[in-house]
């Protein structure tokens, strides 16, 4: 019997309709459960041949279980060992090597020193830096603050000018910020991708009350959301999620990808509606079909991109630039004059 474990939190719709249609397929040899950690004894093997992972970003002790649980041969979506080295800013590095838009990005050392450190751990850093070359780099104020790792919308800054942005850099104490473009956008979108293959384009209002960021209707054509679909096809699978949303932000018919480091989610039903919801339970109990009916006893079942494989081998898969932005920015207006230190 190959076994499903879906591992969650307070989360309840979508790891209960997953467990719920993966058996109601009635697939052979194949049965899912919600996850049952017990003692975690090192190198000894869970009972599951597909974790499906929604809480280890938010539990470090689960993050350690996935590991070893992989280690043993278990495919865990996501794998545990990348999701655990990337971030948004090496995402958006990325982007600029497979040919998606992105808005120009700078990323900020941390304003208060991290623990354990001091001055001296810094000496190679530049002090102090040019505020006024970075804001010219990035195309003028208006800009967005935010952290470097993470989600949800915490700790996110709009910035009109020098003195917003020294205001808001002196309250992330540690935090390590990206510092990037703006873009007034004329529509949204958030595109699930599930298994390499499985795609879904969403029209999201991120302006509107959170119950009703799905109640949108964008008119945008169908060859622009092909593009979209394209262009997460591309980005998940250099980064080898099986289970991801990407975000983009129409301006002046180009679809930027604003967020992208998304391995768990939201996927509630009162969020995202009944009918995308719908989709998701099917297409992530397909996925989790197929990765058990593929799975390998006591093999290497994690699904690794192909830019980090590559990376690994020594040949990264670059791709040939697709029409990103100018990497010179379009002037704005002279930048203020810039305070010296923060």
């Amino acid at each position: 019997m190959k076994k499903i474990g879906i591992l969650h939190g307070k989360e309840s719709s979508f790891p209960e309709a997953l467990v719920e249609r993966v058996n109601s397929k009635n697939v052979k040899g194949i049965h899912a459960e919600q996850a049952l950690v017990d003692e975690l004894i090192q190198g000894d093997p869970t009972p599951y041949a597909v974790l499906f992972d929604r809480i280890s970003q938010d539990v470090p002790f689960y993050r350690a279980y996935l590991k070893n649980a992989a280690l043993n041969g278990t495919a865990v979506l996501n794998n545990p060992f990348w999701w655990s080295a990337d971030e948004k800013f090496f995402n958006n590095c990325l982007s600029t090597k497979i040919g998606m838009p992105v808005p120009r990005t700078i990323l900020l050392p941390s304003k208060q020193m991290p623990p354990d450190t001091t001055a001296q751990s810094f000496r190679n850093m530049k002090y102090p830096l040019d505020w006024e070359k970075m804001i010219e780099y990035l195309g003028g104020f208006p800009l967005f603050m935010k952290p470097h790792s993470g989600g949800g919308w915490k700790n996110v800054y709009k910035i009109h000018n020098f003195d917003e942005f020294f205001a808001a850099y002196n309250e992330t104490n540690t935090l390590v910020m990206l510092l990037q473009e703006a873009i007034e956008f004329d529509a949204y979108f958030r595109c699930y991708s599930l298994g390499g293959k499985y795609i879904r384009i969403m029209d999201y209002e991120p302006r509107n009350p959170h119950h009703l960021r799905y109640v949108a209707d964008h008119k945008v054509s169908k060859e622009k959301r092909a593009e979209m679909e394209d262009y997460v096809s591309r980005i998940n699978s250099a980064l080898g999620y099986d289970f991801n949303t990407v975000e983009f932000a129409i301006r002046d018919g180009v679809p930027y990808a604003i967020d992208f480091c998304n391995p768990a989610p939201d996927a509630d039903v009162a969020s995202v509606g009944e009918e995308n919801f719908e989709w998701v339970v099917e297409h992530a109990a397909l996925m989790a079909i197929e990765k058990a009916q593929s799975h390998k006893e006591g093999a290497n079942n994690l699904t690794w991109g192909t830019y980090v494989s590559g990376a690994v081998a020594g040949n990264l898969p670059i791709l040939p630039d697709q029409g990103v932005a100018e990497d010179k920015p379009k002037k704005t207006g002279k930048a203020s004059k810039a305070k010296k230190t923060a």
